[in-house]
């Protein structure tokens, strides 16, 4: 391997409690934190498995906040530090994806609570310091060492009712962090080595579950880990134009997460592809393929994702408003921001076509 003559990594903090059944553990995790009481965190739909890890906690579960939703809105992140802090909380248990495990952040941000994460997508949010919450329309973001979960429980179990539809989305968002990740400017080989391995889990795991027959236990197990490896890249290194673009269409416009990352993912490794060659080659590679964005979007076209922003309920006249702000502020990305070639990427992503590079 040729090493670059200088780089910086940076390891996180944080324990990590794999493997399946691991939910189980949840007090003996709760008590090696120092911790007393527990807000269990949830959406609505998570409610029955967030009242599992409450039971699991028996009098140390100060109660369950089942209100968490898509992009953390400030209103119900005040709502939730509230009753954390009117049940006497001393630490928050995220049970779901990254709008759970966002919520808790904003929670730990406000009131200064310790999270453990037990995720039950493949969001990754979990493994990183970064935090978004929605106010007036906008998604902001930040990093904050605070926010990052102290335990994560990756319990395969708790993954094997997700619908075909959210494997996949959840999946290929999982595989944009690492993506992107493998062209950041502040990147290294850990790191690199991380994201590629993350790449071909998920892709790997994708591929099991579409066998047609019963779903091996290995596919859910293969699909966490990548999740938790495309994860900490997400949380080490800095993130580029994807995840701005996805940032700006969720929080503006109130897309889904993941969906929105399963559209853009090809179109945007496509815009950078001429500018991050070495990134390609490692993404391709870890696909199977030897065109990373096409490779992104075949194995979407394979797999039955949506292929459009208009299919996610993206108005066309919003998108002059999204390449603006997507060159509004400054941050790194291999090739320049050049508004007209965004605008250009973004109406191929609502139409649904194939990447350009």
């Amino acid at each position: 391997m040729n090493l670059p003559p200088n780089f910086i990594y940076e390891g996180r903090p944080g324990r990590v409690v794999f493997g399946a059944g691991s939910r189980n553990h949840i007090e003996r995790e709760l008590i090696a934190l120092g911790a007393k009481r527990a807000l269990v965190l949830c959406t609505p739909e998570q409610q029955a498995t967030a009242d599992e890890i409450a039971s699991l906690l028996g009098e140390r579960a100060a109660g369950v906040f089942a209100g968490a939703v898509m992009h953390v809105p400030i209103e119900v992140a005040r709502e939730a530090s509230v009753r954390a802090r009117a049940l006497g909380a001393d630490c928050c248990v995220a049970v779901g994806g990254g709008s759970t495990v966002g919520l808790g952040k904003a929670i730990a941000l406000d009131a200064g609570l310790p999270i453990i994460a037990i995720p039950t997508t493949y969001a990754g949010s979990e493994m990183t310091p970064i935090y978004g919450i929605t106010e007036a329309g906008l998604k902001k973001t930040g990093r904050d060492v605070r926010v990052l979960p102290r335990t994560v429980l990756y319990d395969p179990e708790l993954t094997t009712t997700l619908p075909p539809a959210t494997r996949l989305s959840s999946g290929v968002n999982a595989i944009a962090h690492a993506a992107e990740g493998l062209y950041a400017p502040d990147g290294n080989p850990i790191t690199a080595l991380m994201a590629e391995e993350g790449i071909r889990a998920i892709a790997r795991a994708l591929a099991l579950f579409d066998t047609g027959g019963a779903v091996p236990a290995e596919a859910h197990s293969s699909a966490l880990y990548g999740a938790w490896l495309c994860g900490t890249v997400l949380g080490s290194v800095a993130m580029g134009l994807h995840h701005k673009l996805c940032h700006t269409l969720g929080g503006s416009f109130d897309l889904p997460h993941a969906e929105t990352h399963t559209v853009m993912l090809a179109h945007t490794v496509a815009y950078n592809a001429s500018h991050a060659s070495h990134a390609m080659a490692r993404t391709a590679h870890a696909l199977g393929r030897s065109d990373a964005p096409l490779a992104i979007y075949e194995l979407i076209v394979r797999h039955g994702g949506p292929l459009s922003l208009r299919q996610l309920g993206m108005p066309e006249s919003g998108l002059d408003r999204v390449a603006e702000l997507a060159v509004a502020n400054a941050y790194p990305n291999p090739r320049p921001l050049q508004q007209g070639a965004l605008r250009a990427m973004l109406q191929r992503a609502w139409e649904g076509l194939p990447p350009r590079s």
